[in-house]
C-alpha cells in the first residue's frame, strides 16, 4: 500500500502496489495519469508506459476512452505501426437521469 503524491516514485520490488486515498484529500474528479518505469538487473531502465485510472464525478459527467475492435469489445491500447484502430467513448457516463449528449476526440501533441 502507498500514498501516492505527485511526481514523487513510489519505489518497490513488488509489481503490484495498492492506491491508498488520504480521506480528507482525495483525488479529484477526472483521469489520474500514472507512470511505470522499469529496471533491470544491470540498472537499464524502460522507456516509460502510462496508464489513466477515472475518478468518476458524482454530479458532472465523466470522459473515458477506449480503443475497440468493430464488435465494441474493449481492447488493449496497443496498435501496430500503420494500423487503423477505432475509438470509444461509450463508457463514458453522466450522473442518472442525465445523458451524455456528445463525444468530441481530439489527438494531442506528444509530450
Amino acid at each position: 500500500m502507498a500514498e501516492f503524491q505527485t511526481n514523487v516514485p513510489v519505489v518497490q520490488a513488488d509489481p503490484v502496489v495498492t492506491v491508498e486515498v488520504n480521506e480528507r484529500e482525495p483525488f479529484p474528479p477526472g483521469p489520474l495519469r500514472f507512470r511505470l518505469v522499469v529496471v533491470d538487473e544491470a540498472g537499464n531502465e524502460s522507456d516509460p508506459a502510462f496508464l489513466d485510472v477515472i475518478v468518476r464525478d458524482a454530479e458532472k459527467p465523466t470522459a473515458v476512452i477506449d480503443v475497440v475492435d468493430g464488435d465494441g469489445k474493449v481492447l488493449e491500447p496497443v496498435v501496430s505501426v500503420g494500423s487503423a484502430f477505432i475509438l470509444s467513448g461509450t463508457r463514458s457516463s453522466d450522473v442518472p437521469p442525465g445523458k451524455v449528449k456528445e463525444y468530441r476526440f481530439t489527438l494531442l501533441d506528444r509530450v
